[in-house]
This record gives structure tokens, C-alpha cells and sequence, in this order.
């Protein structure tokens, strides 16, 4: 399993919290030791069995505990299940070791909203400015906290500008195309869909 896994992709930035290759290799120690003892006292069927099943089951942990995804996208931010429009984030900071270890310990707040693996010692703060929503930010573990901040803070930046108006999405509002001279407007004649001109 890979060390670190964090890429830039097309809508901003992706990082998955995958469990470290000393995690693993702890794993099979333990599984081949396991395999050891129980060979000796019950034979090869229950040596080898019992080392497997310990594999299997170490590894379907290991990947469900480390498949969290970190996702900036081109509208909101999806760690996890958890996702939250840019309108409700004004910024996020990279956190060092030792900001780390206090956010997730003495100064952490019970209503913030935490994705943190031990085997990674630094996080990034999220804030959060939603009115009906309790949580003052999100801290999350990564590998490259000064990358996942800044992309998170590239996107508020831009969540400000107001969107422009599309006229086909304009909810079928017609502009006022009356002439300003006070004449009356001139009415085009409508064209059925098989081309026939109708009288208006």
C-alpha cells in the first residue's frame, strides 16, 4: 500500500488517507509469527489458516479505515461523507505538528467535525461560517497540509464572484425589446415546426 497518496486532479485537489506501508508490514510479522506458534501446536492446516484469516482481516480494516477521501472541487469540499459548499468556508490553515496536537487535544472543540489518523501528525483547520450548522471548522489529517490549504483557500477566493446570468436558465423571463421611440413594436410571425408561416 502506498505511503502517501495525494494528486492534483482536474477539479482542484485529491488526497486519500491510506494506511502507512509500516502498518502493514507489522501485519504480516504478526501473521507469519501467529502462523509459527499455532503450526506447532495444531499443525500446518491450522498454522496456515489462522495466518490468513489474520491477513484478510487486518487488510479489509487497514482499507476501510484508510479509503477516506479528501476532495476540493470546482463547488464545495467532500471529505469523506461530509461535503460543504464554498459560500460557508472563508478560509482553512495549514497546521504544524504541535497546533496539531493541541487542536485534536486541550483547545479541540466537541462540535468540530474530525477526520484524524495516528499515523499522520499534521492537519488542516477548516472554518466554517454556516448559521444553521454548530460546527466552528473541520480539522483533517494530511499528508500535504500546505497544499490541501491552499487549494481550499484558492476556491473561497473565487466562490465570492456572483455568477452570471445564463438567459436560457433565466427561469423564461423575455427582455424588453420594446422600441424607446414609443412606436409600437413590430411583432415577428411565429414559424411552425413544420415551417409554415402562421398569422399572427
Amino acid at each position: 500500500m502506498p505511503e502517501a497518496s495525494t494528486q492534483h486532479s482536474p477539479t482542484g485537489y485529491t488526497e486519500r488517507l491510506w494506511v502507512p506501508v509500516g502498518w502493514w508490514v507489522l501485519t504480516v510479522l504478526f501473521a507469519l509469527s501467529l502462523l509459527i506458534a499455532v503450526l506447532f501446536y495444531l499443525g500446518p492446516v491450522w498454522g496456515v489458516g489462522s495466518g490468513l484469516l489474520v491477513m484478510v482481516v487486518m487488510g479489509l480494516l487497514f482499507y476501510r479505515y484508510g479509503r477516506e477521501q479528501i476532495r476540493v472541487e470546482v463547488d464545495r469540499l467532500r471529505v469523506g461523507a461530509a461535503n460543504i459548499e464554498w459560500v460557508y468556508v472563508p478560509g482553512a490553515r495549514a497546521l504544524d505538528e504541535a497546533s496539531t496536537r493541541r487542536r485534536r487535544g486541550p483547545e479541540s472543540d466537541a462540535r468540530a467535525y474530525l477526520v484524524l489518523r495516528p499515523y499522520l501528525n499534521r492537519a488542516v483547520e477548516v472554518s466554517i461560517a454556516d448559521e444553521a450548522d454548530p460546527t466552528p471548522y473541520w480539522l483533517i489529517s494530511s499528508r500535504a497540509p500546505e497544499r490541501l490549504a491552499a487549494a481550499i483557500t484558492a476556491r473561497c477566493s473565487t466562490s465570492s464572484t456572483p455568477p452570471s446570468i445564463d438567459p436560457d436558465q433565466s427561469g423564461g423571463a423575455v427582455p424588453d425589446t420594446a422600441p424607446k421611440d414609443g412606436t409600437e413594436p413590430r411583432v415577428r410571425p411565429e414559424v411552425s415546426p413544420s415551417g409554415d408561416t402562421l398569422d399572427s
